[in-house]
Order: structure tokens, then C-alpha cells, then sequence
């Protein structure tokens, strides 16, 4: 077969990996000695990888993390309670196959929103389904659902979904269709799949939050009790890393010292 229909066959059928290894190829003076298996070899390669950043990418923009954050640029050296130990089971997303949930609480700035967002990039990286809702946002996204017919479609979405984030958690009141909508929301998660809860609200508060003793315990037992516990203490990030005006762009976008919540 000539190479120019080649390319295009491979275009065609959205190779688009295979695609720009054989057009390197054709420029490559050293291809030329090459077997067909290693240059067949070399293109698939290419190929695998130029689908695993698609999907990667994908995956990412659907979870609509609020944070650019990676779990490498965790800040283990401010003093907050940080359970070294812990943090190495939650990195490595075991608990998300196991279908454990995560909840995560402290006092506002110490960093709970940035560790969420970087455990929902590290579950898009590896391979798993992630979004990122803080829970006003979420209930409202569920009311304009219920006004425009897809409110069903919305809850099977969410209980696909490998992780579920929850951000913000108990910074609202909380009405009664909303207690409804999430009881149904963690009851189709139970033991299937991942939640996690970023809250500046103690645990032992969140049954007072609910504010409905049946849904409250309904809800909670549906939680809190298949859950890892990660406790966050001590001075905001955010005071502690106030930096002279100015010098703010030395920060990386990614680090954990640039942006805490």
C-alpha cells in the first residue's frame, strides 16, 4: 500500500496516534533499517499513549476540579495533623477500589479543598471517574435538573461515578427536598462507589447540620462508617504563606503553597 493512502486510512479510522508516529517515520533516515515488527511496534506505542492523554484529559475536564493540584506537591512540612501513614494508603486510590469513602475536616485555609482536588487528580490519572461539586453547587445543579426534565439522568451520572467530591460541606443550611436528593444520591453510592466529604465541620456535628434525626441517621450511616477519617489541625496556610505583594508569581500554580482552601 503507498503511504499517502496509508496516512489517510489511519485518519480515517481516528489512529491519530499511529497516524504522527508513521508521518516521524517517514522523515527518519534511521527507520529505514528497522524491522516492520519494531517500527509496527513503535506505532502502537504511540498510539496507546495518545489515547491514555485523551482519556486522561477527558476525565479531568469532566470532573471539574476546583483546584489545579497534585498529590506529589503535598506540603508535608506545615504542622497540621497530617497523617504521613494515611496519606500513603489514600495516594495510592486503593480505598476508591474498595469503594471507601474519605472524610476530610479542619479549620478553613488548612488545606482541605487542595488535598480533594489533588486525590481527584491522581483518581483521573488513574483511570477513574471523578467529580468535584461543592455541595450548594451541587444541590442547585440537582434543582435546575428537576426543573428541566434530567434530574434521574443527573443521579445515574453521580452514582457511576468512581469519586465523588463534596466540597464545603455544612457551610449552608441544608433544606428538606436537599436532605431527600442527597439520602438518594449516597444510597445508590453505598458500598459501590468512592465519596469524599471536605467539611470545616467536626463529624460529631454533621447529625445537628442534617437537622432531621431519620435522614440525618439514614444519611450518616450510609457515610461515615465505611470511611477513612483524615483531621486536619492548626493556623490557616493561608496566613502562615502570606507573602510581600509581588512576589506571588514565584509560586508554581500547582504547589499546595500557592493555593490552600
Amino acid at each position: 500500500m503507498l503511504t499517502h493512502p496509508l496516512l489517510e486510512q489511519l485518519q480515517k479510522m481516528r489512529l491519530t496516534g499511529m497516524h504522527k508516529a508513521l508521518q516521524e517515520q517517514m522523515q527518519m533516515d534511521e527507520c529505514q533499517s528497522m524491522t516492520f515488527e519494531e517500527r509496527l511496534g513503535l506505532m502502537l506505542d504511540r498510539e496507546t499513549t495518545e489515547r491514555e492523554n485523551r482519556r486522561l484529559q477527558t476525565l479531568l475536564r469532566k470532573a471539574t476540579l476546583h483546584q489545579q493540584a497534585a498529590i506529589e506537591d503535598l506540603d508535608h512540612h506545615t504542622p497540621r495533623s497530617l497523617d504521613r501513614q494515611l496519606m500513603t494508603r489514600l495516594r495510592s486510590m486503593q480505598w476508591v477500589r474498595e469503594r471507601l469513602n474519605l472524610l476530610i475536616t479542619g479549620p478553613t485555609g488548612i488545606g482541605k479543598s487542595w488535598i480533594a482536588c489533588a486525590l481527584g487528580n491522581k483518581a483521573c490519572r488513574e483511570g477513574l471517574s471523578t467529580r468535584y461539586f461543592r455541595l450548594s453547587r451541587l444541590f442547585q445543579a440537582l434543582q435546575l435538573a428537576r426543573a428541566d426534565g434530567t434530574w434521574t439522568k443527573l443521579l445515574r451520572e453521580l452514582a457511576r461515578t468512581d469519586l465523588l467530591i463534596l466540597d464545603d460541606w455544612g457551610l449552608t443550611p441544608i433544606q428538606d427536598e436537599q436532605r431527600r436528593d442527597l439520602l438518594e444520591i449516597l444510597d445508590d453510592r453505598f458500598n459501590a462507589k468512592s465519596t469524599l466529604i471536605a467539611s470545616q465541620l467536626p463529624i460529631d456535628h454533621w447529625h445537628d447540620y442534617i437537622d432531621d434525626p431519620t435522614l440525618a441517621d439514614a444519611i450518616l450511616d450510609r457515610l461515615v462508617h465505611n470511611a477513612y477519617r483524615l483531621q486536619l489541625s492548626g493556623e490557616s496556610m493561608r496566613k502562615r504563606q502570606a507573602i510581600p505583594q509581588g512576589e506571588a508569581a514565584d509560586l508554581p500554580p500547582s504547589s499546595e503553597s500557592a493555593v490552600t482552601a
